[in-house]
């Protein structure tokens, strides 16, 4: 498996599924994530050794991104969720919105804008969290959309 072979919401997803990982089970680094993620339902990969990270640069990218910048990013979240702390949040609710926010505040919005990682948000909510999650995580995140570009 190549990065050709990954679409970005793809790579979304196994960027959600390292993050969860590093979430659950602390004694994990965010290498060993990433390739448990990328291994998850390979078939042509035999060991974590065949796998190369620096094959998959935006998915490293991402759980970098999110782990680096943890503080800054639930910041900004925060005052949309309304009664509710990001800690308090599912954990999958929690990380979509995180790595979102990353991509539309602090990652390269000429490559990814802002209405697409928000629409890949609400898409990958519908695969992993509950029903009512997909309007959860619009209603938060496109409050970080700036005004001037909301019709």
């Amino acid at each position: 498996m190549s990065t050709s072979h990954l679409t970005r919401r793809e790579i979304r997803e196994k960027a959600l599924q390292a993050l969860f990982q590093l979430k659950t089970n602390e004694e994990l680094t965010p290498e060993e994530a990433i390739k448990q993620a990328i291994l998850s339902d390979s078939e042509e990969w035999n060991s974590e050794e065949d796998v190369e990270i620096q094959d998959y640069p935006y998915l490293v990218t991402l759980v970098h991104g999110v782990l680096d910048n943890q503080a800054a990013i639930d910041e900004a979240i925060q005052p949309y969720l309304k009664n509710w702390t990001v800690g308090r949040l599912a954990k999958a609710d929690a990380l979509i919105m995180q790595i979102a926010a990353y991509e539309m505040l602090l990652g390269d919005t000429e490559q990814v804008p802002q209405r697409v990682a928000l629409n890949e948000a609400i898409e990958i909510s519908k695969l992993y969290c509950d029903e009512q999650s997909s309007k959860f995580i619009n209603g938060v995140l496109s409050n970080l959309i700036p005004k001037t570009e909301n019709p």
